[in-house]
């Protein structure tokens, strides 16, 4: 076999070693003047203490004159305990400013104010205690913990004066740091009643009465005829809870819903349930209530703040939309939460306590963690397999704690309680949808009758069967319903039922609310005047009710709740031929407004962060004009925190609004997306500037955004002569210094995360002979030249389509080149680069290609360049042709090797410490399809084909004409393969002497071009592995069931999938329900282990993964079904786009003698896999510096916005968003929410030679905690332990909790996300 190989060795091997310019920031100690004033204040401290001894002792001496032997032994207590006070006290510093008087000052005496003793703590300066320049007195806020540091006259009448000492500004108070534990925790799985995989994989998914859809059977009813007749069990209560619900889009767009229902049902509340004195209600959707309450007169807003502060209009969950659970990443998620939450708080004062998600297509468990951080009392959740529904009616066991799936090692006892961090007590709606026929009871023809809704010109199933109550037959039907009533609460122990009595978009009609009342009322009063009767307490509630009645009747009993962990995906339902319905296709439908999505909020986080420092600074500095702008601009963020935040509504971003809808959606995306750069460019001109701004509007981004429907595109930057180039603080000199006349350009790299970066950047230039310099003018010695490609980038194509699956020749581009190199980034900093003309050694920087059709394409090219140049591909790429056999790449950690003929890569061979390669893994790569069953595949559901009789087909058979392009560079090679229009398929490693050459980086352009073609179509990338990913051993059986014979026992392939970017669950397949019941969602990664090795693939946003055979792992890129799948949207999926996936592949070792794990270990991905995941989601920023209209000066070099040094390694910097002013919402206030994720990461896990891959010079691991963080030179008045929306403070877990001083004391569990609500000074 001929084979070429195409390594960093010969023409390449002489460059140097890529050298981390690591530099130690050592803590700094308290100056001399510092250290006397300690010294001084303990000299009090301890004079005050003699003080009250000699005090106490002269009232020892009287008591002891009176002879008592009681003073005696009560005057030793008191002795024993002032010497254990005084030696504490002279132990430690004092670390409460003093003032002039010597007594403590209103920031010690602030600590213990609130309910929970904490309040917030005054007098911090980058995270420590503030000390002023200059003295001066100042009030501060003395009452408990508030959201966002309301200023309303009322408490200002509470603040107390506080002097504070002249320090210099630079110093600091160091505090001790919180002890993490050992820096390679180990986590473990939960101790549980109930784990979801287990019992999901003894369902009967066939059951006898799935043709009915009803499960209520014989079993139910006579177990429900006992309960009846037994004197023990609670009386029935039942808990009646009007309800619409309104979808911020789906069938029409979010503002036709608002124009058309929302806004009148919203009016009709406030009017009818002002005339209906016991009515309820509850709502969800704050998008929709903002929208309302902006338009609605102050007699309707003062009419809904009465109804929502007597509790009889309950806010269910309050997030701006009720978010779809499978595809949204952990930050939006958050984020949209914490939008409603606020927007309620500065609007209705109100704080939600149940949450309310009863129309998302499967539930996980990342929303019970989040309410739960939130301070809520309990959820409600609706869709989940109908088996669930069945299994958890039988065993009596709807409602339950869900608990976090992982534990640390010594967590035992709270874990799984109702009430303990991260758990929430949620009730499962026991029936099939939360309509009233769906939720009344077991029996829907009969719950027909109780939907009173009748409006002229409507004909429905429930408007022909309903009758009105009248004093004729309200016996009759009060006895019908209880009936039902009683059947839906005998699934429970404490025979309490909750009974939604609503739909979608329901009570938009005056007659409605009319007709639902008054026939409710009528049965309710009939039943409560027949109480002794009927023994049952019924009336009007919300789910606060419905909560406090159950835990009241459960209080004491054994056992309890039952404890949970797992999640509810794959959902499903049930054809009407009575067969299972997966709703497993909206994980991926849709892919190009999923990657819109998670391109949002790339940039909303990073403009949040970078405006929150520059505002800030802006305001403490007293920058006018800045803080001008900044104001100006801050009513963007707030849309684009909305845009964003309706997005991750369950019929957005799962893709199953009709298609009209999905273009209003991603016109939201894309015009939030332009303000955030336009944001994140502003607030870097103010932080790049020294002093007061002077220049404007010259830095500039990348990228250029024409049209929602169409990928960013690169723009080359612009470079000017060496004399009218941008002139900085330090680079104008030395070793960075342009020649005179020479070109150069600038740009500024932008890292968002917390943790220092070392990133392959890449930079488009107008011409190849090119060097690259850092922020300190140093010249980049690892960077290569690339060349541009028709097939890669859509505005250069020329020569595009010919005939059916083929493509015009392929060439170079002419006027762009890539310039890519090995760029180190501190932490949340900007540093600023120069790309600068070499004509003297450029050439070494050209990447040599391999390709037999490219070279034709030069005649052609020179024909269509400008005079006097020629074209790139003959004078400035050495072209090669690809030589027969299979191709191969190569660095110092792995070997890879292509097909000749497909170009897919075939085999991983990884090399150990001594450089000798290691038995060839088995990796292919395969692009395949799956055929869509008409009418049960599409927007919802995925099926396959039963007709066919192989559910996969070859997609890429129609495209005949494959081309295969190899480049070869100093610092990564890469085959890239073109199927056509249809598919480019990339595959390439780097020699960066970093972490990254341990990893493969795999990038697929898709376009399934315009319909008809590739109809009925489910894309499919799979790789196929050697690893034994099989479950360790047969899960366990159920008892009541006959043994099975234990050689029959099925392979079953095992993989983990991540939940929303935010923990990762065990997958474990189920052969009964197909491959459309083991495709579950996934947001960031998944991974495939056993013994020996694991195999990671991480991804830029949502789409469906599975793993159906021993060693495979594959994920959905793309569909197309040309039909309705009849779950309401109306229409097919047609509208593709081009789409670009990028991946990260990783192979690694997996620990020895870890075969039995008892306890069972909860499985999390690597260190290196946690950090090449927020690089694939949050990659550094590329703005360029434009002097073309004018020259600048005084700009710095770099901007360190955590200059004290990063956050661990393993704590991500979810947000640092910053807080609306509660009177004037549009401006921002001087506080700001900081969202702290601790990701947990298996250390024992790790490439071949982990030592070398320099993951410790980048980040070494610590367990010191958060250590001495600053946020760039800004002082902080408060901070504040929060819940995670910001409302309430934190539930009480630790004594650190509300008496913080500093962020070094904080502690935070593995897994653990905290929100800190920091405000910052009017002056640094």
């Amino acid at each position: 076999m001929t084979k070429i190989k195409v390594d960093f060795s010969g023409k390449h091997k002489n460059y140097t070693r890529l050298s981390m310019d690591l530099k130690t920031y050592p803590l700094q100690n308290l100056s001399d003047v510092e250290q006397r004033r300690s010294e001084e204040d303990a000299q009090q401290q301890q004079q005050r203490v003699t003080g009250r001894l000699s005090l106490l002792a002269r009232m020892s001496f009287k008591l002891f004159r009176r002879g008592s032997a009681r003073c005696i032994g009560l005057l030793s207590a008191f002795v024993t305990i002032l010497l254990c006070l005084y030696y504490i006290s002279i132990g430690q510093p004092n670390p409460t400013p003093l003032s002039d008087s010597g007594s403590p000052t209103a920031a010690g005496l602030q600590r213990g104010v609130g309910p929970f003793g904490g309040g917030a703590i005054t007098g911090i300066t980058g995270f420590s205690v503030q000390q002023q320049q200059q003295q001066q007195q100042k009030k501060i806020h003395a009452a408990g913990i508030v959201s966002n540091q309301k200023r309303s006259s009322e408490q200002k009448a509470e603040e107390v004066p506080v002097e504070q000492e002249p320090v210099g500004a630079d110093s600091h108070v160091e505090y001790a740091r919180a002890n993490w534990g050992d820096k390679c925790y180990v986590l473990l799985q939960s101790d549980t009643n109930i784990t979801a995989n287990e019992e999901h994989s003894r369902f009967d998914f066939q059951p006898e009465w799935m043709r009915s859809k009803e499960y209520w059977d014989r079993g139910f009813e006579e177990r429900f005829d006992v309960q009846k007749k037994d004197k023990q069990r609670p009386p029935l209560k039942i808990i009646v809870v009007p309800h619409s619900h309104n979808d911020p889009g789906w069938l029409k767009t979010f503002t036709n819903y608002f124009q058309s229902d929302s806004r009148q049902i919203l009016n009709l509340l406030v009017t009818k349930m002002q005339e209906y004195k016991d009515m309820t209600f509850i709502w969800s959707e704050i998008s929709f209530l903002q929208l309302w309450w902006d338009q609605a007169h102050p007699t309707k807003q003062r009419a809904l703040r009465r109804l929502v502060d007597s509790g009889r209009i309950e806010i269910t969950t309050g997030g701006w939309v009720m978010t779809d659970e499978a595809n949204v990443h952990i930050y939006p998620m958050l984020d949209q939460l914490i939008e409603g939450h606020q927007w309620l708080k500065n609007n209705l004062n109100v704080t939600p306590k149940v949450g309310w998600s009863i129309d998302p297509f499967g539930h996980g468990s990342t929303v019970p963690y989040l309410l739960s951080g939130a301070n809520f009392e309990g959820a409600i959740i609706q869709r989940i397999h109908y088996a669930w529904k069945q299994w958890f009616a039988r065993q009596q066991s709807g409602d339950f704690v869900w608990t976090p799936y992982w534990r640390t090692r010594g967590a035992v006892g709270a874990v799984g309680t109702d009430g303990a961090a991260g758990s929430l007590l949620t009730h499962n709606m026991p029936f099939d949808i939360y309509s009233i026929k769906g939720s009344c009871g077991p029996h829907p023809f009969i719950c027909l009758n109780f939907d009173f809704r009748k409006i002229p010109g409507e004909y429905t199933e429930y408007s022909v069967k309903a009758q009105f109550i009248t004093d004729d037959n309200v016996e009759e039907k009060a006895q019908l319903l209880l009936e039902q009533y009683a059947r839906t609460a005998s699934l429970f122990p404490h025979n309490v039922a909750l009974i939604p009595v609503g739909d979608d978009f329901r009570y938009n009609k005056e007659r409605e609310v009319d007709q639902q009342y008054q026939n409710y009322k009528k049965l309710i009063d009939h039943i409560m005047a027949n109480r002794r009767l009927y023994n049952t307490d019924i009336r009007f509630g919300t789910p606060s009710d419905y909560f406090a009645a159950i835990r009241e009747r459960m209080r004491g009993k054994s056992p309890g709740f039952p404890s949970f962990k797992g999640d509810f995906f794959v959902y499903s339902d049930i054809f009407s031929e009575g067969r299972p319905a997966y709703w497993s296709g909206y994980f991926t439908t849709r892919p190009f407004y999923k990657l819109l999505s998670s391109e949002l909020e790339h940039n909303l986080r990073a403009a949040e962060i970078l405006f929150t420092l520059a505002y800030n600074t802006a305001r403490q500095a007293r920058r006018e004009s800045a803080i001008k702008i900044d104001e100006k601009n801050y009513e963007k963020i707030i849309h684009a925190r909305r845009n964003l935040g309706l997005f991750q509504h369950h019929d957005a971003i799962t893709g199953t609004s009709k298609a009209a809808v999905m273009r209003d959606y991603a016109m939201r995306l894309f015009e939030s997306i332009q303000n955030m750069v336009k944001m994140q460019e502003s607030s870097i001109e103010q932080l790049l500037q020294k002093g007061q701004p002077r220049h404007h509007g010259f830095i500039i981004s990348e990228f250029e955004r024409d049209n929602f429907n169409k990928l960013p595109r690169k723009m080359p930057i612009q470079m000017v002569s060496g004399d009218d180039s941008t002139s900085t603080g330090g680079g104008s000199s030395g070793a960075g210094a342009p020649s005179a006349g020479g070109s150069i350009g600038s740009f500024v790299l932008y890292n968002s995360l917390a943790q220092k970066r070392v990133e392959i950047v890449t930079l488009r230039v107008q011409h190849p002979n090119v060097k690259i310099l850092n922020h300190e003018g140093v010249e980049l010695k690892h960077i290569q030249i690339n060349p541009v490609w028709n097939i890669t980038e859509i505005y250069d194509m020329v020569l595009g389509t010919t005939t059916t699956g083929t493509i015009g020749r392929i060439r170079t581009s002419t006027r762009q080149y890539e310039v890519m190199f090995v760029a180190e980034l501190e932490a949340l900093s900007l540093s600023t680069y120069r790309v600068q003309v070499d004509e003297a050694s450029y050439r070494r920087n050209i990447a040599t290609i391999y390709c037999d059709d490219c070279h034709e394409g030069s005649a052609s090219a020179s024909a269509t360049t400008p005079e006097g140049t020629t074209g790139a591909t003959t004078n400035d790429f050495e072209v090669r042709a690809k030589p027969a056999g299979d191709i191969q790449l190569e660095n110092p950690h792995m070997r890879l090797l292509f097909d000749e003929k497909s170009g897919f890569l075939k085999t991983v061979t990884r090399k150990n410490q001594r450089k000798e390669l290691m038995k060839p893994m088995q990796c292919n790569i395969k692009f395949a399809a799956y055929r869509s069953a008409q009418f049960h595949s599409g927007a919802y559901l995925f099926k396959t084909d039963p007709e066919q009789s192989e559910a996969e087909k070859d997609v890429l058979e129609g495209y005949t004409d494959v081309r295969i392009i190899i480049t070869s560079g100093p610092i990564a090679s890469d085959v890239t393969v073109i199927y056509g229009p249809f598919l480019a398929h990339t595959v390439r490693i780097f020699n960066t002497r970093t972490h990254l050459d341990a990893a493969i980086y795999v990038e697929n352009d898709i376009d399934f071009e315009p319909p008809p073609k590739n109809r009925e179509t489910e894309l499919f990338m799979r790789l196929i592995t050697n690893i034994d990913n099989i479950a360790g051993a047969p899960l366990q059986k159920d008892p009541l069931k006959e043994p099975t014979d234990t050689g029959t026992i099925p392979e079953l392939p095992v993989f983990y999938s991540d939940q929303n970017g935010f923990q990762y669950h065990e997958r474990i397949k189920v052969p009964a329900i197909g491959i459309e019941g083991n495709y579950f969602p996934i947001t960031s990664g998944a991974f495939i282990q056993d013994t020996r090795l694991r195999l990671t693939l991480l991804t830029t946003h949502a789409q469906g993964a599975a793993s159906y055979e021993p060693g495979q792992l594959e994920v959905m890129l793309d569909r197309r079904t040309l039909y309705d799948d009849y779950r309401g949207m109306g229409e097919g999926v047609v509208d593709s786009h081009l789409t670009r996936h990028k991946f990260w592949l990783l192979v690694e070792d997996m620990p020895r003698g870890q075969h039995a794990a008892k306890p069972p270990g909860y499985q999390v991905p690597s260190m290196q896999g946690q950090m090449l995941a927020n690089a694939l989601r949050y990659p550094p920023n590329l703005y360029f510096l434009s002097s073309v209209e004018q020259p600048l000066s005084g700009l710095q070099d770099q901007v360190r916005l955590l200059p004290k040094g990063a956050l661990p390694c393993d704590v991500h910097l979810t947000t640092l968003r910053t807080l609306s002013d509660p009177e004037l919402q549009l401006f921002p206030s001087a506080s700001a929410l900081m969202v702290l994720h601790r990701q947990g990461f298996d250390c024992s896990v790790s490439a071949v030679g982990g030592r070398e891959l320099g993951l410790d010079a980048v980040c070494p691991l610590s367990n010191g905690g958060l250590g001495p963080v600053q946020l760039g030179k800004l002082s902080l008045r408060t901070i504040e332990a929060t819940s995670l929306t910001g409302l309430e403070q934190a539930k009480e877990k630790a004594k650190e909790n509300f008496r913080i001083r500093s962020l070094a004391e904080v502690s935070l569990q593995p897994m653990e996300m905290r929100t800190f609500n920091l405000t910052f000074s009017d002056r640094s």
